[in-house]
């Protein structure tokens, strides 16, 4: 199996270290892990490897990787955020066409409010498969 150098970086994040195994894995672990920084060796295949879209939510403990669920939420709301600005953008130009051709907006007004409501929609998740099934479109 792959081992690979695990540790909590400045930012409160993990950095994972994948030696090319030209070297010593406990080498590269002095030589390139900051000073005074507490590093783990740990097989490469327990690192929640799935759930690389929530990286960014990842947390270390004494070596062992996880996927902090409050920050997975987080992440979620960024990426609806960031999937909902093409949508919303639509949404003003049909609203603008309805008002000037005297045709409802009401539709437009809902999908809007529906937009604008999907990064409410990670809070009641549970999992990280319920996040990853929110989508913007």
């Amino acid at each position: 199996m792959s081992k690979v150098i695990v540790f909590t970086n400045e930012n409160g994040g993990v950095s994972v270290c994948m030696p090319s195994n030209e070297l010593p894995v406990e080498f590269i672990q002095r030589k390139d892990i900051p000073a005074g920084v507490q590093s783990f060796i740990i097989d490469a295949s327990t690192l929640p490897e799935t759930d690389n879209d929530f990286f960014s939510a990842w947390e270390q403990t004494n070596g062992v990787v996880s996927v902090n669920l409050t920050k997975a939420k987080e992440v979620t709301r960024q990426r609806l955020r960031v999937e909902r600005i093409l949508l919303l953008a639509a949404q003003d130009v049909a609203f603008q066409r309805a008002i000037e051709s005297n045709s409802s907006t009401a539709a437009i007004v809902a999908e809007k409010q529906r937009l604008r409501d999907l990064t409410k929609l990670p809070d009641a998740c549970k999992t990280l498969d319920e996040l990853r099934s929110i989508k913007a479109g």
